[in-house]
């Protein structure tokens, strides 16, 4: 039955080695059951009803993608679009979380037709790819200045907008220890170095005496206030829309990438990059960022993680099965959660951000036209503390610069529209 569903003889590939990379994947994408219900408490969310929901969510998308698309990948609510749901929308915008869940939902409505329609692949390929670049890497300092914010490792200070934290007290001293930890550990290719990380910094902390343990397995707990929670009241506005946007943008470009970087290191690849199941794993990741809100987490995506089990041999979606029963029996070590602080999960959002900044190696830095663009879009989100409107202003300032420079062949249609269209919701008002 496996074989036939799977076609594991034709991939190369055994039932042994699949059941090992999938257990591989899940342990070092396993944090996020701890840093998800983390970043979604600050928006006001149930954490106990999140960590739950972010299992459930995890293991419904890896399903599809391992029995539908037969990809070895493993999905589960992005760290990135998390911290942009619980700070930015909800926190920094004003939106209700039920409202942000309602964005999310509309969100993978647009992508899954984006995806089916193949107009995916022609909005790739308009954005200029130092832009694509500068966008990850803002992306990537954005989650860094949130997690160092959750860590107390910088505090909010008027004259000069932030300052160190105290450096003395636990809370940052463990985050730094914890960040180190995981470098070292993913430098020794350890398997699951986040999450070993995060259980050390909370042993620590509770030697310290600043968190106890209260168990290690309960009955999951239940999940039925965040289910089908959406609120659309404020669908249609402006600044909504915007934010629906952003979801789909950041989604769209951080899905496809994953999906081609893991891919081409499982050797599924041809000579121009796609895959036979390329389109059937683009929707799969859409459906499943769909299903999510409805159950009540942000956006579920594609885990670059995956590559650990591809490296341990995973082929086919028997992999991202394995993944999404072990997601299942995650939901009954909920106790846990209260055991984990948040010091102990910023570490983890500090490394993916660190990750996601090294793309900077990437943009062309001897072409100005190109790179300060992307500088403006990398430094604009931590700064405005928004990734739309660090997008926006990337649009705008390449389109711009390339004007001025007399080089407006380089425009294309799509970052033109984008460009007008943030200016005009600028001048409305609308973009908050």
């Amino acid at each position: 039955m496996l074989e036939k569903m799977f076609k594991l003889k034709a991939h190369g590939t055994t039932v042994k080695t699949e059941v090992m990379a999938g257990l591989t994947t899940f342990l070092t994408m396993a944090y996020i059951l701890f840093a998800n219900p983390d970043i979604m408490g600050a928006a006001g969310m149930p954490v106990h009803a999140v960590f739950v929901a972010t299992a459930v969510a995890g293991a419904l998308g890896c399903f599809v993608m391992g029995l539908w698309a037969n990809f070895p990948a493993g999905l589960a609510p992005g760290m990135g679009l998390n911290a942009f749901f619980a700070f930015a929308v909800v926190g920094g915008m004003g939106y209700t979380w039920n409202q942000a869940l309602a964005a999310v939902f509309v969100s993978g409505i647009i992508f899954f037709l984006l995806s089916a329609f193949r107009i995916r692949e022609w909005i790739i390929g308009s954005i200029p790819e130092s832009l694509r670049h500068g966008i990850t890497v803002g992306i990537g300092l954005f989650l860094t200045i949130i997690a160092f914010k959750n860590a107390g490792i910088i505090v909010s200070f008027e004259p000069t907008l932030v300052k160190l934290g105290d450096m003395t007290s636990p809370g940052p001293i463990l985050a730094g220890f914890g960040l180190l930890l995981i470098i070292a550990l993913d430098h020794k290719k350890v398997p699951g170095a986040v999450l070993v990380s995060i259980l050390i910094v909370s042993i620590i902390a509770a030697f310290l005496g600043l968190t106890h343990f209260s168990g290690l397995v309960s009955a999951p707990p239940s999940m039925s206030e965040l289910v089908f929670a959406m609120d659309f009241s404020r669908s249609l506005e402006a600044g909504m829309i915007s934010v629906v946007l952003a979801f789909v943008f950041v989604d769209l470009f951080d899905t496809s990438g994953t999906l081609m970087a893991t891919a081409s290191k499982a050797g599924l690849t041809d000579e121009n990059g796609k895959f036979d199941n390329m389109g059937r794993a683009m929707v799969a990741d859409s459906a499943a960022t769909t299903a999510g809100a409805a159950i009540g987490v942000s956006s579920v995506t594609t885990y670059v993680e995956s590559g650990a089990g591809i490296a341990a041999g995973g082929r086919t979606g028997l992999t991202a099965v394995v993944v999404g029963i072990m997601f299942l029996v995650a939901m009954f070590f909920s106790p846990l959660l209260s055991f984990v602080p948040a010091y102990a999960t910023a570490p983890a959002l500090m490394f993916v951000g660190l990750l996601m900044t090294s793309d900077m190696t990437n943009i062309h830095w001897d072409d100005m036209t190109e790179s300060a663009p992307a500088w403006i879009a990398a430094i604009g989100m931590p700064l405005f503390f928004s990734i739309s409107h660090g997008i926006g202003m990337g649009f705008v300032a390449y389109t711009a610069v390339k004007l001025m420079s007399g080089r407006y062949r380089d425009i294309k249609p799509a970052v033109a529209i984008v460009a007008v269209l943030y200016i005009v919701g600028l001048a409305t008002g609308t973009l908050g």
